[in-house]
């Protein structure tokens, strides 16, 4: 049973840091996209930063390019998602989520969050002014 258990959100002040965990179980952690994604009261769930397991490509959404940081440790099955200069438009929910499937995904459709199928619960990011 494929699993991901996010942890790590809270309360920060704006240009603050924190740093999201995502824990994976029950499958093979380095096949596939893992990323983190947001969604905002009143607004769209978001893809925000996509690491590609096998190859360690990343991805990320420009408004968060030079602050936020994806990695991985393969020998601990978890992902990452260091966040810096925190703003508080980064307010929200965040979420893992894994892509499992037979065919990789198309560039333009890597931050897209429907295309995920394995998601955790998320934990809350709260950044004040």
């Amino acid at each position: 049973q494929v699993q991901v258990v996010e942890s790590g959100g809270g309360l920060v002040q704006a240009g603050g840091s924190l740093r999201l965990s995502c824990a994976a179980s029950g499958y093979s952690f380095n096949s596939n996209f893992m990323g983190w994604f947001r969604q905002a009261p009143a607004k769209e769930r978001e893809g925000v930063a996509v690491l590609h397991t096998r190859s360690g490509a990343t991805y990320y959404v420009d408004s968060v390019k030079d602050r936020f940081t994806i990695s991985q440790d393969n020998a601990k099955n978890t992902l990452y998602l260091q966040m810096n200069t925190l703003k508080p438009e980064d307010t929200g929910m965040y979420y893992c989520a894994a892509y499992i499937g037979v065919r990789t995904l198309r560039v333009q459709d890597i931050l897209r969050p429907d295309k995920y199928n394995y998601w955790g619960q998320g934990t809350q990011v709260t950044v004040s002014s």
